[in-house]
Parts: structure tokens; sequence; C-alpha cells
């Protein structure tokens, strides 16, 4: 049964992790996969589809088969009601048909141009991309309160503030202003900034990360959110300058990674 397959458990694990770290309260959050031809055999389809009608779909995700968690949905209560706050979803050129679960009549979270969107575009850039996960990082949000909204600012920021921030996101932080949320704008918005980056940060709302494993989206997170929590704990009292260029430089040389150097212009 796919309901029991590794994806769905890993899938029913990070949403009550998060949950518990207080980053998706109520029905705060939300996460697709694009599933392999391994992880789509698994899945029971239903005889009758349900189709929604979506426009201005991503051509190169017609086809793609993923799993999504459902509008609404309480993170606290997923690992619970699996086939009711997780579906998958079939991809077409004029929306999508839902093939396994959203009982109760369900359907994907109001993000699903976000997600689509975002798919799209890591794609294009990452052959093996398969997740976006977002969530409600207490401290990132708050750093939207205090630092300018523009990549460099949070970027040049958090990777001075831990010597690891630059190793695990070299590609820095993209920043989304303000956007009302589940809108197709705010999803092109943030298809923009993966174009470059692995990680969006929403002013005053969130962050999103995506790469190849849910593990992999969520240690970015979490590295983004401890630097921050640093910055935060810190930002009002005598400081030092943190890491500086030419420490950051040495860091890159050292664990060869290409950070892009121009986030670090003022």
């Amino acid at each position: 049964m796919f309901q029991n397959s590794n994806i769905v458990a890993e899938f029913a694990d990070i949403t009550h992790v998060m949950w518990s770290m207080g980053w998706d309260e109520k029905n705060g959050g939300n996460i697709s996969a694009i599933l392999t031809e391994d992880q789509l055999s698994q899945v029971e389809q239903v005889a009758s589809p349900r189709f929604v009608p979506l426009e201005h779909v991503p051509e190169n995700m017609v086809g793609s088969h993923i799993l999504i968690t459902a509008s609404g949905s309480e993170f606290r209560r997923v690992r619970d009601s699996l086939s009711e706050t997780l579906g998958v979803i079939r991809v077409e050129t004029d929306g999508y048909a839902i093939i396994w679960g959203f009982e109760g009549g369900n359907k994907p979270t109001s993000e699903i141009y976000m997600h689509l969107l975002s798919h799209s575009t890591r794609l294009a850039v990452d052959p093996h991309h398969r997740i976006v996960l977002h969530n409600h990082a207490t401290e990132v949000s708050a750093l939207s309160f205090i630092l300018d909204q523009t990549d460099q600012a949070f970027t040049q920021t958090l990777w001075r503030m831990i010597t690891e921030c630059l190793i695990v996101f070299p590609d820095g932080i993209g920043v989304v202003p303000w956007m009302v949320c589940g809108t197709e704008a705010i999803g092109q918005a943030t298809a923009a900034k993966l174009k470059d980056s692995r990680i969006v940060v929403w002013a005053y709302h969130g962050i999103l990360a995506t790469g190849s494993s849910i593990a992999d989206c969520f240690g970015l997170i979490e590295t983004v959110n401890k630097a921050a929590k640093v910055y935060l704990s810190i930002a009002h009292l005598p400081h030092q300058d943190g890491i500086s260029d030419s420490q950051l430089h040495d860091l890159a040389d050292f664990f060869k990674v290409t950070p892009r150097w121009e986030l670090l212009e003022k």
C-alpha cells in the first residue's frame, strides 16, 4: 500500500517534527515531492480521478506525479490522517487529476502554484531536484522585520553568523518581500529567486527550501534558522562583525564550494 510507503512515512515524520518545533502552527506549511517511477508504482490509483482545472501549468511539469499536503491540513494530525491530509496529483496541461488520497473532498495546498512553479524552475537547474518544503521557521520570520528584505542583506548577515552557513548554502538566500500568499504571483516571484538559490524567505511569513530529499530541505532550513537565532541573540548587544570576507573566501577554498560572491556586494 502506498500509505505504508517510505515517502509517505517521511511526510508523516517531518510534518510532526516541524509542528513540534513550532514551525507549522494550525494549518501553516506545506510540502510536495515529485514521485519516482518506483514510488508511483506503489500508488493505488482511483478508477475515476477528480480533475481540478488550473491555468498556466508549467510545460515541463505536465505528466509529473506529485505527493502534496492538503489545503487546511494541520501538521500535528498528518500522521494520524494520511489519506485525508495527503494526496497524489497527476499534472496535466490544463490542471491536475487527484489519483490518490485527499479523502473527504480535500485538495492540494492553496500554494499549488508555488509548488508547481518552484519544481519547474529547480528541475531546469538540477535534474535531481524532487522536494519543495515550506514552513514558518520562527527566527527566520522575525529576521524579516529587522533586516532589509534583500538577498544581499539576508545572505551576508547569515553567512557571517556560523561557519557552516557558507558551506551549506553557498548559493545564498532569495528574499521575496511581503505578498498575498496562495497566488500565482507569489509563485512566480518565488520561482524567479529559485533560479539562483535553493532557499527563499517570504517576508513576514516563513521560508521554503528545495532539494533532492526531505532531509536535505529540512537541513537547509535548520541551518538558516539557527544562524537567524544567533543573530537575534546578539544584535542588541555590543558584538563583533562575525566572519570576514577574507575568512569566507578561506572557507570556500578549503571546502571547495563556489559561493555567489556578488551577494557580498553592498
